[in-house]
């Protein structure tokens, strides 16, 4: 069953009988993880943008969903490696889409739009805005430009890239995935005209070495393109 479909009938269920991504009573083999949950939860309510505890949080849940259970249901006892996946998958989302209710929240809304980009394309188009949206630094951005591009949608990365880059004030890393994803999308115009647009940086002697990369892959990218 596919990720999306499953999260539903999950949600669905009622309250008391999914234990995926809760907490479970403290015994002596849980209490070690249960105090590094509580740090990392402290942690990321003061920054819920921070990556690090962010992984170490989603590494907690992943385990304790991916493990079998012993209640009976099926939904919450995968019997193999590909339902352990899905159901450590589903928790990560879970924990995603509680920490993205933080108005400052983008990271977690790009992890859950790694998950659902395959299930949920309009989700996963709706999360990377309100990611980017939400990060003045253009951190954000760049990493739902990744997201996009690693799925093979380089239309839609650009789409996204063009609506919401600040090439004044936003990370250069930005140019380099939107160029990248221009020649994938055999746009070798549009890829000149976004490293064009480096030249707002305020810092030139910061990205020229950008420049010179993204120069170079564009020149590749002609001369393997007849009539370019």
């Amino acid at each position: 069953m596919a990720l999306l479909p499953r999260l539903r009938q999950l949600m669905r269920r009622p309250t008391s009988a999914s234990r995926v991504g809760a907490r479970r009573p403290t015994t002596a083999t849980r209490r070690g993880d249960t105090l590094h949950e509580d740090a990392l939860r402290s942690m990321l309510s003061d920054d819920p943008n921070n990556e690090r505890a962010f992984s170490a949080l989603a590494e907690i849940v992943r385990r304790r969903a991916a493990e079998t259970s012993h209640d009976g249901d099926p939904l919450s006892a995968p019997t193999d490696e590909s339902e352990r996946q899905r159901a450590a998958d589903l928790a990560v989302w879970s924990l995603g889409e509680e920490l993205a209710g933080n108005p400052r929240a983008w990271y977690p809304l790009i992890e859950v739009a790694r998950l659902s980009v395959r299930d949920d394309h309009e989700g996963t188009l709706r999360r990377l805005t309100t990611a980017a949206e939400r990060d003045p630094s253009g951190q954000a951005l760049a990493a739902g430009l990744g997201v996009l591009r690693d799925a093979g949608l380089p239309v839609d990365a650009l789409s996204l890239g063009v609506g919401h880059w600040r090439p004044r004030e936003h990370d250069p890393e930005i140019a380099r995935q939107l160029v990248l994803a221009a020649l994938e999308a055999d746009r070798p115009f549009e890829a000149k005209q976004h490293l064009a647009s480096l030249d707002l940086y305020p810092d030139a002697r910061a990205v020229a070495d950008l420049r010179a990369e993204l120069g170079r892959a564009i020149t590749q990218a002609q001369q393997h393109t007849p009539g370019a």
